[in-house]
């Protein structure tokens, strides 16, 4: 996804890829694990005591993470070992934190996205 600045911004035309980016990482579970894949690799057994899920809750969402290309599997004897796959993603989340500390965290009272707002879906034309 590249964003023009000096394209006109009704534009949606080339948006698909940044949604599937960020849908990947709207959901509070995945987004958890690649926090917690920021500070090193971790197996689900790992994820699963460190983040408080069902382990098939982690599978699932890992697996997700994967078929995106942000998770990597290394596989050692039976156990496999995941981690980010891109840098790009550290310098991303580093990004939408000085973007929340800047913001003063606003886009959490937002009625649209914020914490209390009702969850709708919006799909993007193809």
């Amino acid at each position: 996804m590249s964003i023009m600045v000096d394209e006109c911004a009704a534009s949606t035309e080339g948006v698909e890829p940044g949604v599937a980016l960020f849908r990947s990482l709207g959901d509070p579970a995945r987004l958890a694990i690649v926090r917690r894949l920021a500070s090193g690799e971790a197996r689900v057994a790992d994820l699963t005591a460190d983040l408080g899920l069902a382990q098939s809750t982690i599978s699932s969402h890992v697996a997700c993470l994967k078929d995106c290309g942000l998770v990597a599997g290394r596989m050692e004897g039976r156990r496999v070992y995941y981690s980010l796959a891109r840098p790009e993603l550290l310098e991303m989340l580093a990004a939408a934190e000085v973007l929340l500390a800047a913001t003063g965290n606003a886009v959490v009272l937002c009625p649209n996205y914020g914490t209390d707002a009702p969850v709708t879906t919006v799909e993007v034309a193809r």
